[in-house]
């Protein structure tokens, strides 16, 4: 028996991933060349035993910075399974950018006895060395990760210092035509209305009676609350200027009311301390993500809810209960309590997968693409990628909103949680991802 034939065979599987179009002007960086330098490299290795496995595992459009990626999925349950002996990426950080993430899938590489390999960094995993090296390229990876989030968020900054309205829910009395806001003469006179109101009445109680006896309603057709109110005189907004983390700069669009209106209503905004209580708990306890969404599995729709333990230093516990039994107490097909953050963290997985998935990516595309014959589909595949990326620095209040615009129902099942995608919501996205809208910002980021 010749030397060749005692080597064993090494099922090689190569894994490729990129996170949107970067480096497409680069050679080796798209999926495809990623893919090729792969298999010459196990090509290169046949004296080895080395051998391409039948599948290739492809992530197209998927960060780095998680470990949601349906092809690393399936490429962990087959190492599982015992079918792969030897993982090759063109470049460490294509499976993943992330020192945490990365270590849980060494745990699994460890206990099925794989190792890995990339094509343009000498790393052998089953060397300390090897394993040391791999430490300081991920550390500088997830270095790298960090500082492009720290960038964004100054962009952010520098945009609201210009005056650049940067998305959210458009505030009552104007629109948004090239991320400027435009004012709409029929909402501003409520909101003119409202300051003058409250100057003579004194009072939010009297602005709201007011209101309803002049048939004024909000945008979606439901009465004026106090909180509502108070937040329309108390946004800087209205003046001409725009807020960011507690400083306001002059913004680009015109004001609706004048400072003449602003120091009427002022002095009396301080002596209602009930409405200072109400605006300080909203903004700490924002309102539940899921209002309104969540269903249980008998159907009955779920409402939001809280206690709070004054043994563990009066922490408040959020949760979602059948309203079924809030209204009747229980019952036999009653459903109980669900943890708030338990719940909302599913969803929030799966809106920020859905927001960076290719399915969605071309389906938005495509939509703007009708509008917009000309527009280059990476602008597109950044503005949905950051934006997936910016959700744990979005206000909770634009968390909220673009759940609701995108989620028609959260459907509890026995073994699954089912979410029901809105059409409307997701053409609604693409508009404000067109050329020359808010959402532009998002692709302008990655480009600075």
């Amino acid at each position: 028996m010749n030397e060749v034939q005692k080597i064993k065979p090494k099922r090689c599987a190569v894994y490729c991933r990129v996170s949107s179009d970067e480096g497409l002007d680069q050679a080796f960086n798209s999926i495809d060349a990623q893919k090729e330098s792969g298999h010459a490299f196990i090509k290169s290795q046949s004296h080895e035993g080395w051998i391409s496995v039948k599948d290739d595992y492809d992530d197209p459009a998927y960060s780095g910075g998680n470990m949601e990626r349906p092809a690393l999925q399936r490429l962990l349950k087959d190492i599982k399974a015992g079918r792969i002996d030897m993982i090759v990426v063109y470049k460490i950080d294509r499976l993943s950018r992330s020192l945490a993430d990365f270590a849980k899938m060494v745990e699994v590489f460890d206990e099925h006895k794989v190792s890995f390999s990339a094509v343009t960094q000498q790393i052998n995993s089953a060397t300390s060395m090897g394993r040391l090296m791999l430490n300081v390229l991920l550390s500088f990876a997830q270095f790298e990760r960090e500082v492009t989030s720290e960038r964004i968020r100054d962009k952010f900054a520098a945009s609201k210092a210009k005056g650049i309205f940067m998305g959210g829910a458009v505030p009552l009395g104007y629109r948004v035509e090239n991320r400027k806001l435009w004012v709409i003469p029929e909402e501003a006179e409520v909101i003119r209305f409202i300051y003058e109101e409250y100057a003579r009445v004194r009072r939010t109680v009297d602005v709201l009676q007011a209101l309803e006896q002049k048939g004024i309603k909000t945008r979606k057709g439901k009465a004026y609350s106090r909180q509502s109110i108070f937040a329309i005189l108390r946004n800087p907004l209205y003046q001409g200027l725009m807020a960011h983390k507690g400083k306001t700069y002059p913004g680009l669009h015109d004001a609706i009311v004048t400072q003449e209106m602003v120091d009427a209503v002022r002095p009396i905004l301080d002596l209602e301390p009930s409405d200072l209580r109400s605006l300080a708990q909203s903004r700490h306890h924002p309102p539940a993500l899921l209002r309104g969404l969540l269903f249980a599995p008998n159907g009955h729709r779920m409402t939001p809810g809280f206690t709070v333990k004054k043994a563990n230093g009066g922490h408040r516990y959020q949760y979602y209960q059948d309203l079924h039994t809030v209204r009747f107490g229980k019952t036999a097909d009653g459903f109980g309590l669900i943890t708030a953050s338990q719940i909302e963290g599913i969803v929030i997985k799966h809106v920020v997968a859905a927001l960076q998935s290719p399915e969605s990516i071309q389906a938005v595309w495509d939509e703007i693409r009708k509008q917009h014959p000309d527009i280059d589909e990476g602008h597109v595949l950044l503005a949905m990628r950051n934006m997936g990326e910016m959700w744990p620095e979005m206000f909770p209040q634009e968390q909220i909103r673009i759940v609701r615009l995108l989620i028609e129902r959260v459907q509890i099942t026995d073994t699954a949680i089912e979410i029901d995608w809105l059409h409307s919501g997701w053409l609604q996205l693409a508009c404000e991802l067109a050329p020359n809208s808010i959402g532009a910002e998002l692709a302008e980021m990655e480009q600075a």
